[in-house]
């Protein structure tokens, strides 16, 4: 097994359930005998996701708020000191990071992404990248499972299938130079070209996306030639240009002697000499023509394969730059609420009060079985969910939750919290 299948094989912490569903399946598990019982635990998920809602309400703001400095489509004539951006730059990374986190998403590095693009299967095209041109890249996926693909070779001749690991979702980070940290010219273009402002960040989210194929979402891809290609573009050029150089190089000083007899600088110039030139001049043009026609098929050959490294990425492209954030709080809310879920329920219905181990085994073992996925659940953070809410007792390493009424009475005064004035100081109250 290769490093990359290794690192896909681990088990994730991403519970691919829908919310509704893992609900419905809890409260039809068979421990809330009575309607009214599974109606209540109803209402507890019910008021767990409105407090999670809430919640993540103020950090998508604030990730929007840090944005606005590092925006690419931010007006060019917008002006902000350079200390507000890097603290909106440090506040966005802390914020960004651990949103995914509790999205259960998985950062990769870059050792890992090389490796994985050496065995590169799905792509016929050669790609190079330079990380760089940038400030910081960051990759992060979240989920997996295995595809066959199949890839054409020898023009089509041959196909060949290969097992790849595919991932469910991928989120790229790029954070451009600062323009006072780009000393080159080429990176100055590269940006200009692409109406990208130095020092804003790129955050694309990508489905679907072979393990192999993750250089191929850097903003500078490039496409390279194999070395077969550049063989079957250099060889024919060399057979059919060197028999025209051969010829030139007889007759290249006559054409000079004819040149300079126009330009007055030679007397005379025999009628031999003069068809010698001519026929210079015909090879010249012939080899300009040779030259021309091969490099347009180089070009061509480069505009088939860097569409087909478009196409490639196209269509997996799900959201880009603030769009993102939204989907990213959207399924870190998802997360938390379905941790939350699975532990209040055990919890509630368990006869004896289990230890956090017993608890995590649990769940592991029906969700296993009741949805067929194999996940390593964060029990630590649901806990800690429950315990934020007061939700969680403990004695010693059993733990338990509160019946369904005082949790909804406690979750009710959570909620209520939220909108509370706070009360006048007592200056206010005498005046």
């Amino acid at each position: 097994m290769n490093k990359s299948d290794d690192m896909s094989e681990k088990r994730e912490r991403f519970i691919p359930v829908r919310k509704a569903e893992l609900v419905d399946a809890l409260a039809n598990h068979g421990r809330l005998l009575a309607a009214q019982e599974r109606e209540k635990f109803r209402q507890v998920c019910r008021m767990l996701a409105a407090i999670y809602h809430y919640e993540t309400f103020d950090r998508l703001e604030r990730l929007r708020n840090d944005y606005f400095y590092l925006d690419p489509e931010l007006d060019p004539h917008a002006r902000f000191d350079q200390s507000a951006h890097e603290a909106a730059y440090a506040d966005l990374i802390a914020s960004f990071t651990a949103v995914l986190n509790e999205a259960n998403f998985v950062e990769i590095s870059h050792p890992e992404i090389d490796a994985a693009h050496r065995q590169r299967k799905t792509m016929r095209v050669k790609v190079a990248v330079s990380v760089e041109d940038f400030r910081e890249v960051r990759f992060f996926r979240r989920w997996h499972h295995k595809e066959t693909i199949t890839v054409g070779k020898w023009f089509g001749l041959r196909k060949d299938s290969h097992d790849v690991t595919v991932y469910d979702d991928v989120v790229l980070f790029v954070a451009t130079k600062p323009a006072a940290e780009i000393a080159s010219k080429r990176e100055r273009k590269l940006l200009a070209r692409r109406r990208i402002r130095p020092g804003s960040v790129l955050i694309k989210y990508f489905r679907n996306v072979a393990c192999t194929d993750l250089n191929a979402l850097f903003p500078n891809v490039r496409v390279v030639m194999s070395a077969f290609e550049t063989l079957a573009l250099g060889v024919p050029a060399l057979a059919s240009g060197i028999p025209i150089l051969l010829n030139l190089t007889s007759t290249v000083t006559v054409l000079f002697l004819v040149i300079g007899f126009y330009l007055g600088l030679v007397a005379a110039v025999e009628h031999d000499e003069l068809k010698s030139a001519f026929a210079a001049m015909s090879g010249l043009a012939a080899l300009i023509g040779f030259v021309t026609r091969q490099w347009l098929r180089y070009q061509r050959a480069s505009l088939k394969y860097q569409r087909e490294l478009t196409d490639n990425i196209y269509f997996r492209n799900v959201s880009n730059n603030a769009g993102v954030f939204d989907y990213m709080i959207a399924a870190a809310e998802d997360q938390e609420c379905k941790e939350a879920f699975l532990a209040y329920y055990f919890l509630h219905t368990e006869l004896a009060a289990p230890t956090q181990a017993e608890l995590e085994r649990e769940i592991e073992l029906w969700l296993n079985e009741t949805f067929v996925v194999d996940i390593d659940f964060k029990v630590e953070d649901a806990l800690a969910k429950l315990k934020r809410l007061g939700l969680l007792e403990r004695d010693r390493e059993r733990l338990s939750v509160p019946p369904p009424d005082e949790t909804l009475a406690r979750l009710d005064e959570v909620w209520r919290n939220f909108f509370r004035l706070p009360a006048p100081s007592p200056a206010i109250a005498e005046a």
